[in-house]
């Protein structure tokens, strides 16, 4: 049985300035769930739609694209990973959506493969509905960031367009997940900084994995696969304390 609390616990006004309230799909089969999340979650201001297998979600977001997924790893037929791959994969609207992952399963196995798919969040049952809330929140809050004019962060021949969201290097665009941008970011605002574990987590996923730091290495490791597949390695690791983004010592 799920912990989950009363939505009427959560939080205390609904946003009633916007006239475009966000919108939320949840996917998952198990209908106490969609519907104690659709609750909480309408009774905070978003527009949400409920959905039980990943056809549907697929099928739904063909034809309107949500603000955010909440999508559950276990449904009956295509998986939520597998969900996720066909969205990242696509090359429509919906390609990069934010994602919360919701599943019974805490194996940093698990973990690694939901942040490798560009996940944004990973919340595991039993889970608390008021966490869930602010945790959508929070994920919009970073997805939806953005700074008044255009602005560009370069570091050597490293380039970031933080409008279009676009990397490149050496003038070759490179292709990243919302997540791999959100944490190349990091690092070429903190460019010739050591950035802890710590901070790296709080800040990109707003999250501290207890089980093993072996999910930020693996992470780290596409990062660098894809920056610093040509050209002297910019991504560095601070043994101990965390990395770095510098030019190679001499």
């Amino acid at each position: 049985m799920d912990s989950v609390q009363s939505p009427l616990d959560v939080g205390s006004q609904v946003a009633t300035t916007s006239t475009s309230k966000p919108r939320v799909l949840v996917v998952d089969d198990e209908v106490h769930i969609t519907e104690l999340l659709a609750m909480a979650l309408g009774y905070n201001g978003f527009a949400v739609e409920q959905v039980s297998s990943g056809a549907s979600a697929i099928e739904s977001l063909r034809d309107r694209v949500p603000d955010l997924v909440v999508l559950d790893v276990m449904l009956p037929d295509l998986g939520g990973f597998e969900v996720a791959r066909r969205l990242r994969s696509s090359e429509g609207p919906a390609k990069d959506v934010p994602i919360i992952f919701l599943t019974a399963r805490d194996s940093t196995q698990d973990k690694v493969e939901g942040l490798r798919l560009g996940s944004d969040d990973y919340v595991t049952k039993p889970f608390s509905v008021e966490e869930l809330v602010e945790r959508v929140r929070a994920v919009l809050r970073r997805s939806g960031d953005a700074s008044e004019g255009p602005r560009r962060l370069v570091f050597s021949d490293l380039e970031i367009d933080e409008d279009t969201r676009d990397v490149w290097r050496s003038g070759r665009l490179i292709e990243l997940t919302p997540t791999e941008f959100r944490l190349l970011h990091l690092l070429m605002a903190n460019a010739r900084k050591v950035v802890t574990r710590e901070q790296i987590l709080e800040e990109v996923w707003q999250y501290t994995f207890t089980s093993s730091t072996s999910v930020l290495d693996t992470y780290i490791s596409y990062l660098r696969s894809k920056v610093d597949a040509e050209g002297p390695p910019l991504i560095h690791t601070i043994r101990g304390v965390g990395y770095s983004l510098r030019l190679p010592r001499s």
